[in-house]
């Protein structure tokens, strides 16, 4: 189902209302990475200054220099770690009219959605970006105590915070709140497989420019496969 719903999500890159999101959501996705690696650098800067004094090597100058140099190598290093808050973000502003368009062509004898109002979806794109960075800087001291593992650790955890993120605010649009993390609970191992299958290309420099919005058409399915699902008993 899961790699169903990613298909469907793919094949809808030629209907001109997914096209027109999922370039909007790639030209802010780049700039909302290249803000986040700004704002790294500029920290990088202020930290460490002009010059720096290195054991056994003295003073160098040439730290700026080698940023500078580096800095697209740089950017793509970062971009693994920086996208994960930077897709929900992305997801949080976007979801509605990604969703909006899955359903017009694959599920077109749809309600009107109710809709969630501007002030609970900021509340709870906040709330879930503070869970997000807290989480994975957390998970930092894990990495440092076992390697090995850490990449794992890495799609494990954010997989798990993603998936329950974009399946409530597909859900919600639907079934409200409470609706939302009831089936949330009741299908909980599939959405946590589903956001991993997500936060591995995540990962991935430049492929993780497209997954935002495509990892929102792909739950906006598996809301509407697990619920005709769950009517079906």
């Amino acid at each position: 189902m899961i790699f169903q719903s990613f298909l469907l999500a793919l094949q809808q890159t030629n209907d001109p209302k997914f096209r027109k999101v999922l370039f909007l959501g790639i030209g802010l996705t780049f700039a909302l990475l290249v803000a986040a690696y700004a704002v790294v650098l500029w920290l990088i800067n202020w930290l460490v200054g002009d010059q720096v004094t290195l054991p056994l090597i003295g003073q160098v100058n040439w730290l700026n220099d080698l940023l500078s140099v580096g800095s697209f190598v740089l950017m793509m290093i970062l971009s693994v770690f920086l996208m994960v808050p930077v897709a929900s973000a992305i997801t949080s502003m976007f979801l509605d009219e990604v969703a909006q368009a899955v359903e017009d062509k694959h599920y077109p004898t749809l309600p009107p959605v109710p809709g969630v109002s501007f002030w609970d979806g900021l509340k709870d794109s906040v709330n879930f970006m503070g869970v997000l960075i807290a989480a994975n800087t957390l998970a930092l001291i894990i990495y440092l105590l076992i390697p090995p593992a850490a990449v794992f650790i890495f799609w494990a955890l954010n997989g798990f915070l993603l998936g329950r993120e974009y399946f409530m605010l597909a859900a919600m649009r639907r079934i409200g709140r409470e609706g939302a993390k009831q089936m949330r609970s009741r299908y909980a191992g599939t959405i946590w497989a589903a956001g991993t299958l997500m936060a591995v290309p995540l990962s991935v420099p430049l492929l993780n420019l497209v997954i935002p919005i495509l990892g929102a058409a792909t739950f906006t399915h598996i809301f509407h496969q697990l619920a005709a699902r769950g009517d079906r008993g």
